[in-house]
């Protein structure tokens, strides 16, 4: 593996696992080393001998964006700031000194959106050295140019926005949405309206079944992605069929599949609306 993509792999390391559902409509640390490094190459600067490139980055997220990294904005920085480095080494680019990543917010970014800006400056050991300016009487029809700034102006922010607009909650997926999904059960057919649905003897079950050969949490039915489901047992006493089959663990379930528990059978529905 390179040391470039080993530094990305840190970076996605500081988020996943744990913490990475918080960033799920966010914007991504990889994401940002990325387009660090895209600025950095488009705002090379070429000398006699060397190509040079901004040492100075600045960040800029909306509050939302922002206020994810809060725990881990230092870890943060420093993983980014290492992987220009080394993608500085590997392009051949010079740099004056080290780059480094400033984070800042933006009331009128939207959450996804960063922009960065860029730009070249003097370590400050060079500032403190640089000799005062001497005034230098004019001469005729010679032009005294401008002292030439230790510290380049900072180029235009580029703002990143994602290919589809990211919202705090996007929904379920549309197959999702437009299924309907059934348990038919002595003549009434009730729509299961969440990802768990529970049958059995008792009255906090999302389905009741009046029979003594029930258990009082039977079985439920389980969403197993966005176009599965599945029926789970619950440890009843006189166990779970479907089609005849008793059940051991889990079983997927198509439209028309039967049901049955005790003495009672249910139908298991699916149609579009």
């Amino acid at each position: 593996m390179s040391v470039l993509r080993a530094i990305e792999s840190t970076i996605e390391g500081l988020f996943e696992g744990v913490f990475g559902r918080a960033f799920r409509t966010h914007v991504q640390p990889v994401e940002l080393a990325r387009k660090l490094a895209k600025e950095m190459d488009e705002h090379r600067s070429v000398s006699v001998s060397r190509v040079y490139v901004p040492n100075e980055y600045t960040l800029y997220l909306s509050p939302s964006d922002r206020e994810q990294f809060a725990a881990y904005e230092g870890s943060l920085v420093g993983e980014l700031q290492e992987y220009l480095v080394e993608h500085a080494r590997r392009e051949g680019y010079a740099l004056l000194t080290p780059p480094r990543v400033l984070l800042q917010s933006d009331e009128d970014l939207a959450m996804g959106e960063f922009g960065i800006a860029t730009r070249v400056a003097q370590p400050e050991e060079q500032r403190e050295a640089a000799p005062q300016a001497v005034p230098v009487p004019p001469a005729p029809a010679v032009a005294v140019p401008a002292p030439v700034p230790l510290v380049e102006p900072p180029a235009a922010t580029m703002v990143y926005r994602p290919e589809v607009p990211l919202t705090a909650d996007d929904g379920p997926p549309e197959e999702v949405v437009r299924e309907r999904v059934t348990l038919t059960v002595d003549g009434r057919t009730i729509p299961v309206t969440t990802g768990k649905f529970v049958v059995g003897r008792s009255r906090e079950c999302d389905v009741r079944v009046d029979d003594g050969n029930v258990s009082r949490r039977h079985f439920e039915l389980v969403q197993d992605g966005p176009t599965t489901w599945v029926v789970a047992d619950l440890g009843s006493t006189n166990g779970t069929e479907v089609n005849g089959r008793r059940v051991s663990g889990r079983k997927r379930l198509d439209d028309g599949d039967r049901i049955t528990i005790g003495g009672t059978e249910l139908v298991f529905g699916r149609s579009l609306r």
